[in-house]
C-alpha cells in the first residue's frame, strides 16, 4: 500500500485512521514527515507512546470524518494539508458521501486526496461483517464518489492473489476475523503479490485505490 500510494504524496501529509502506526512507520522509515490522526483515543495514546520524540511526526490529532460539523469542529485543520490519505477507513463509515466532503475540507486547494476500500461486493462475507465495513467498491463506484469535488488522477485494482485468501476465509469457512499465522505468512509473500499485480495490470484485486486531485 505504501508503495502504490508513494508517487501521490506531496506536500504536508495528513494520515486518516492511522491505528498503531504501521503504515505511518513506512513514511518514518524514508524520512517523510507526516501528521497522524485516528477515531479513537486508545489509539492516539497508542501512536503517542509508539512516536514519542520521532520528528518526522509533526503531531497526532482526533479526526472524526463523520462528525455532521466538521468545518466547525475542526476549523484549525481546514486546508492545511496537500495530502491526505485514508486506507481501509471510508468502507468503516455509512455516509462515505460525508467523510469524502470532509476530507475534501482538510486539503488545500489542488491538493491530492488518496483512498483504499475493499473490492467487489461479490466478496462481501462474514470478514467484513466482523471488521465493520459498511460496503465494498469497484473502479466506477469509487471514481463516482470522488468525482464531484475531485479530479481523478488514477484508480487501479491491487492485491489479486488476495482474493482466493478472502473468499476462502470469509466465504467458504465463514470466519469473522483474520487469523495471525496466516497474515504473517501472506506477509512474507507481498514480493510475489507485486508481481502478479504487475502482470495482470493491476485490472483486478481485493482493493481499488483511488487519486483525487481537489478541485
Amino acid at each position: 500500500m505504501f508503495d502504490t500510494t508513494r508517487p501521490y504524496i506531496k506536500g504536508s501529509t495528513l494520515e486518516i485512521g492511522s491505528g498503531i502506526g504501521n503504515i505511518s512507520d513506512m513514511f518514518i522509515q524514508q524520512g517523510m514527515p507526516l501528521y497522524l490522526s485516528d477515531l479513537e483515543d486508545k489509539y492516539c495514546r497508542i501512536l503517542s507512546k509508539r512516536f514519542l520524540g520521532e520528528p518526522m511526526v509533526r503531531s497526532i490529532f482526533r479526526i472524526d470524518l463523520r462528525h455532521p460539523d466538521f468545518g466547525h469542529k475542526y476549523a484549525e485543520l481546514l486546508g492545511r494539508f496537500s495530502t491526505v490519505f485514508a486506507l481501509n477507513v471510508v468502507e468503516h463509515i455509512p455516509n462515505d458521501k460525508l467523510a469524502i466532503a470532509n476530507a475534501k475540507l482538510l486539503l488545500r486547494k489542488r491538493g491530492h486526496l488518496i483512498v483504499l476500500v475493499p473490492a467487489y461486493m461479490a466478496l462481501y462475507n462474514g470478514l467484513d461483517l466482523g471488521l465493520e465495513h459498511w460496503r465494498r467498491y469497484n473502479r466506477q463506484s469509487i471514481r463516482k464518489l470522488l468525482s464531484k469535488d475531485f479530479e481523478i488522477l488514477k484508480v487501479q485494482y491491487f492485491n489479486m492473489v488476495g482474493i482466493l485468501g478472502w473468499w476462502l476465509s470469509g466465504s467458504a469457512l465463514g470466519k469473522k476475523e483474520l487469523p495471525e499465522e496466516p497474515l504473517s505468512f501472506y506477509n512474507k509473500l507481498v514480493p510475489m503479490f507485486q508481481i502478479s499485480d504487475a502482470i495482470t495490470f493491476k485490472q483486478v484485486g481485493l482493493s481499488v485505490i483511488a487519486v483525487g486531485k481537489r478541485n
